[in-house]
């Protein structure tokens, strides 16, 4: 029977002696390393188990080592896969084992003899619990297949749109255009899944230029309507006598101009489908009632006619109002704002997820860059600190517009701090500085960035924390661990998920 802790004798160092060495050593590590390690004979036999294996019998209902070893793996280790690497000779070198014992990491690996036939085999647990120890690898792998996922269905209905021609109704964008991985991010992102689930009404909340006309269309997406017509209607660019016709339609000869034809309103092109209804806070009091009625019996009445038409739609309305404050003043009917309010979802504004500005920077560079035929604008570190520091009132859409200009205004694809400073100022708002420049100068952070969700600035910090013990201890991690008071599990896990 090998033993793993036996000291390895010198060898003569020709081929033969290295090969035995490699192999003698090999086996201590793996033996000492896992969490388990036994021996298999050709028939299947157990013949060698070493302590770490052991600590495993009770659950098993092994009562000894004699109960173990000589018995064939079948019978002693449930769920086994043991019997295909003898009879395949394949290796098998990362699975998951579960039987009463619990879930586990295992690799099962053949032997061979001289003349290269299976001898036997070494099956070799790795981690137990995996569900704890993996399980920053397992989030990060179901997130990464989830996005990845989104964005093959957004590019397979960017083809369909193609092959149907722009006159289709049909989403645009899926959660995967939502680009950002800040904990505010990933937060909306995740309410908006679930309400993707529901057929309930959808109320998005939020400033100007967050997204919410996108996250709209990427409600629409993952629900079970999406094969259902995407209608949008901008309340606050339609005049106020043209939006009851807008919505409701309007029946054939309803009054002198109108169509021959009738033509049909928005509830009427959405039916079995979804309709955003785009700044819902600007929409005129005489008609807050005609909609509420319409939401509540699931049928319109068209201009001219007396006819009541049935629909069948999912609304998702966005304002960048205060509705609440509204219903308070009068200037939006109370009964309307809770029929609406029922998945109410608040899209955070830019100032508020900093650290997905250089994600974001990219994406907009490089549909800037296919727009205008250029290459995408390449931002130097100062430069991305800059953006990540400035307070964004008008949010993305004054990102981007900041981006568009400097890359048009750039004689080179590098754009600095400087040429951002100037543009900021010519919009009339001077510049914060820099992120990390105010936190190196040690003076306070500028009002608005403390204006933001306790858990942001926590990541923010911890994230500054650990760059800044990095730099000074040379990049080792085991003095950056042991310096901040983490382990080295947790510096890992920050390292690979910084928003976490």
């Amino acid at each position: 029977m090998p033993d793993a802790t036996a000291s390895i004798p010198t060898l003569p160092l020709d081929a033969q002696g290295i090969l035995e060495l490699a192999a003698r050593s090999m086996f201590q590590l793996f033996s000492s390393v896992s969490q388990g390690m036994f021996l298999v004979d050709l028939s299947g036999r157990i013949v060698w188990v070493n302590e770490g294996y052991q600590r495993f019998f009770p659950d098993l209902g092994i009562a000894s080592l004699d109960d173990f070893v000589g018995r064939t793996v079948e019978e002693v280790i449930p769920n086994t896969q043991m019997r295909r690497v003898l009879e395949t000779g394949k290796p098998e070198l990362i699975d998951l084992l579960t039987n009463r014992a619990g879930t586990f990491v295992v690799s099962r690996i053949p032997l061979y003899d001289e003349a290269g036939a299976v001898m036997g085999a070494i099956g070799i647990v790795f981690f137990d619990h995996p569900e704890t120890t993996l399980q920053p690898l397992i989030s990060k792998f179901a997130l990464l297949q989830r996005d990845l996922d989104d964005a093959r269905r957004e590019l397979a209905a960017q083809r369909s749109q193609q092959l149907r021609g722009a006159g289709d109704r049909r989403s645009k964008y899926t959660f995967a255009s939502f680009v950002g991985s800040s904990p505010a991010a990933g937060e909306v992102k995740r309410q908006a899944r679930r309400a993707a689930l529901s057929s309930s009404p959808v109320l998005l909340l939020g400033e100007t230029g967050t997204g919410k006309e996108l996250l709209a269309h990427a409600i629409h997406a993952a629900s079970s309507r999406a094969n259902g017509p995407f209608v949008g209607v901008n309340i606050a660019a339609v005049p106020d006598t043209l939006l009851e016709a807008e919505f409701f339609g309007v029946a054939p000869g309803a009054y002198t101009g109108a169509d021959r034809k009738g033509r049909d309103g928005k509830f009427k092109l959405a039916d079995g489908g979804t309709l955003f209804l785009d700044e819902i806070g600007d929409m005129p009091a005489s008609l807050q009632a005609k909609l509420l009625r319409a939401l509540q019996e699931g049928e319109i009445e068209p201009l001219g006619s007396n006819q009541l038409v049935p629909f069948d739609v999912r609304v998702v309305a966005a304002t960048s109002r205060d509705l609440l404050h509204m219903v308070r003043e009068g200037r939006f009917r109370e009964d309307l704002f809770y029929r609406l309010h029922v998945l109410p979802i608040r899209v955070p504004p830019l100032r508020e997820r900093p650290s997905d500005i250089p994600a974001l920077v990219e994406v907009l560079g490089e549909d800037l860059a296919l727009r205008n035929g250029t290459p995408p604008p390449e931002l130097l570190p100062e430069a991305l600190a800059l953006l990540a520091a400035q307070p964004w009132r008008g949010n993305i859409r004054e990102l981007r517009n900041v981006l568009e200009q400097a890359a048009m205004r750039s004689d080179t694809q590098t754009i600095n701090a400087e040429q951002l400073r100037a543009i900021l100022r010519e919009a009339g708002e001077e510049p914060a500085p820099p992120m990390d420049q105010a936190a190196l100068a040690g003076g306070p952070p500028a009002p608005d960035l403390l204006l933001r969700p306790l858990a942001v600035q926590v990541a923010e910090l911890e994230r500054r924390a650990i760059a800044a013990s990095l730099a000074a201890n040379g990049g080792n991690k085991l003095a950056t661990a042991r310096q901040l008071g983490i382990s080295r599990a947790t510096l890992y896990g920050r390292l690979e998920n910084p928003d976490k």
